[in-house]
């Protein structure tokens, strides 16, 4: 009997949200995941895929991780025990993972921002946070000019090359 091969760390399995402008907005310095603790309504309405959190963030309270303003809808056919749809929603690390994350945010000016909820291969919902610091105005245009550079120097090798 052959034994069977151990899967690959690979891209999350299903993505529920994602926060694309993250990356626009911010100098992505290090990335962290955390699991979620959700209610039942909150994992149907993520399996939809209707949740946003572009707005949202991620703070440190008494030794806990929160995500705060994420928006995750009310589930179509929850009845009265359905969830409040931009409740707090704990995070679950590691006591010194976030220790060390709350420290960096008070020391050095940086911000948790989710950039992604998914489903693992286990089926358990999870989430994507980067650490990072806001780009300026004049950061934001660099990073476009490199971006198009980078895209025009890849068409000109592909139709020279």
């Amino acid at each position: 009997m052959a034994a069977k091969k151990k899967k690959d760390k690979g891209p999350p399995s299903r993505v529920a949200a994602d926060n694309r402008k993250a990356r626009h907005e911010y100098f992505i310095e290090d990335e962290f995941e955390a699991g979620i603790v959700l209610t039942g309504t909150e994992v149907k309405s993520l399996r939809g895929g209707q949740a946003n959190i572009k707005e949202s963030y991620a703070e440190e309270k008494d030794g806990e991780l929160w995500l705060v303003n994420a928006y995750i809808p009310e589930f179509s056919h929850g009845n009265r025990f359905n969830h409040q749809p931009r409740r707090p929603r704990k995070l679950l690390m590691h006591k010194r993972e976030i220790a060390r994350l709350g420290g960096a945010v008070q020391r050095g000016g940086m911000t948790l921002v989710p950039l992604k909820i998914y489903f693992n291969d286990q089926g358990r919902a999870k989430i994507a946070l980067g650490l990072g610091k806001g780009k300026k105005l004049h950061d934001k245009r660099e990073t476009a000019k490199q971006r198009d550079w980078n895209r025009q120097k890849a068409r000109l090798m592909k139709d020279h090359g």
